[in-house]
């Protein structure tokens, strides 16, 4: 594949060539590999694309040589750190009345209610082939909705996990399943009721067992998640922090203010340090939101991940998290797309400086490798795919190539692309290797019209 241009760890190059086999990345060379270049990728063709470094003899003579010519930014796959498939359902239907975080909560439980392993399975392969038009090619799925109605158990227990699976493997992306405990409705212990029962396994021992019973498959890696303090009492938490051991472990965290003053009445101690203090924060601990913390929280996630989700931090008024600070003292930033108001990684990178510019009322927080670092391999290393996010030699071949003559990209200089492009500028996604989306279209799935189907019959 020769790329117009690619976005290496040392920064924008021209004129790449990557050489991809068995689903990796086994060559990469560029104009600092003159020798290399001129043997290899000389008189590779255009496609009636102008490019600055080849004349039209050149790009018409060589294509015995069998690489194929990427025009735009070729650049590592996105990886969506954070979330709920299900969500995706309520899109556009919760801004009646103005709305709140919690008339929004009651509308994800209605259709929480309404799901099925089948009905879940067909929703969330639209969801998930919506992320891979959007160059996302690894998920992190916060799956906390277990069991069929009134809490009782599938006869396989974990079908709807199983079901999220199959989803993404037919949608052409890997998925981390941070199967979530959820046991209590509030920080003070109240029950669960209604739709809420089919999220809980009663403790976290049982919750455990039916985790154990997931296999590993090769686009699979299976995590944990608590869900936050209003819905794991600590003395659950230790249980899910063992077995979690050497796996991605992730959790609510202080989203909203009313969860911090509810868990500081209750346990005197704020959702972080309660999770410390039971063994949850480490290296491969990620903070989900993180937006309302103090100083001690920040100290504490300063050796963890925190995945901002700015896009639905937005729509529900969450809030805007520290996340310059918490850069500064050390902790990996990751995005997710959470409930899907929207899914747009470019979107969600840039939201993280223009967010931190409406808090401080300044510009320049962060660089575009830092945006990028957030959106790729950090994200990805979150869920425990450490060889992916990166365009170098051993790394997982997941490629997405923005186009540079949009009405929006027209023009830009390439490394603006985080700031300037949208979903609908990239034209091909590779994931592993397996060519998923070509021409600005899934290569598999009707996406539209599976989600048009999918959400509709909830309804």
């Amino acid at each position: 594949m020769h790329c117009q241009y690619a976005w290496l760890p040392g920064g924008i190059a021209p004129d790449v060539t990557l050489e991809l086999r068995d689903s990796r990345v086994v060559r990469v060379c560029h104009p600092q590999d003159r020798v290399d270049l001129a043997r290899s990728v000389r008189d590779m063709p255009a496609k009636g694309v102008s490019h600055p470094q080849f004349t039209q003899d050149q790009r018409t003579s060589g294509a015995a040589s069998g690489a194929e010519y990427r025009a735009g930014v070729t650049m590592a796959g996105f990886a969506n750190a954070h979330s709920h498939a299900f969500h995706r359902a309520l899109r556009g239907r919760t801004h009646g009345d103005r709305g709140s975080f919690w008339t929004w909560r009651e509308q994800m439980y209605r259709v929480a209610a309404a799901l099925d392993p089948d009905s879940y399975y067909r929703l969330a392969r639209g969801v998930y082939g919506e992320m891979v038009l959007a160059g996302i090619t690894a998920v992190g799925e916060f799956h906390y909705l277990h069991h069929g109605p009134g809490g009782v158990p599938y006869a396989n227990p974990n079908a709807m996990g199983e079901a999220l699976v199959a989803a993404a493997k037919d949608a052409g992306l890997r998925i981390t399943l941070l199967d979530t405990l959820y046991l209590t409705a509030s920080v003070d212990g109240k029950p669960l009721e209604g739709p809420q029962l089919r999220f809980g396994d009663g403790d976290a021992l049982r919750w455990a067992e039916r985790v154990d019973l997931l296999a590993e498959q090769p686009h699979l890696l299976t995590g944990a998640a608590i869900h936050s303090v209003r819905a794991v009492p600590p003395a659950q938490m230790s249980t899910v922090a063992a077995w979690a051991a050497g796996r991605p472990l992730h959790a609510h965290v202080s989203e909203q203010r009313a969860e911090n003053e509810a868990c500081l009445a209750e346990h005197g101690r704020t959702p972080t340090e309660v999770l410390a203090d039971f063994g949850a924060v480490h290296e491969m601990f990620t903070a989900v939101h993180a937006t309302h913390l103090t100083h001690n929280d920040m100290a504490l996630l300063s050796a963890s991940y925190a995945c901002f989700c700015p896009t639905t931090e937005r729509d529900l008024g969450d809030g805007i998290g520290p996340a310059r600070a918490l850069a500064d003292a050390g902790t990996r930033l990751t995005l997710g797309s959470d409930s899907h108001a929207v899914i747009d990684f470019f979107e969600e990178s840039r939201a993280l400086e223009l967010h931190e510019r409406l808090a401080t009322e300044q510009r320049g927080h962060f660089t575009a490798v830092e945006l990028r670092a957030a959106a790729t391999a950090a994200g990805h290393a979150s869920l425990g795919w450490h060889d992916a996010g990166r365009i170098e030699v051993g790394a997982r071949a997941d490629l997405v190539t923005v186009a540079l003559d949009s009405p929006r990209t027209a023009g830009i200089d390439p490394e603006g692309v985080l700031f300037a492009a949208s979903p609908a500028d990239i034209t091909h996604v590779l994931a592993d290797g397996r060519e998923v989306v070509r021409d600005g279209r899934h290569t598999g799935i009707d996406v539209a019209r599976e989600l048009q189907e999918a959400i509709t019959c909830l309804f």
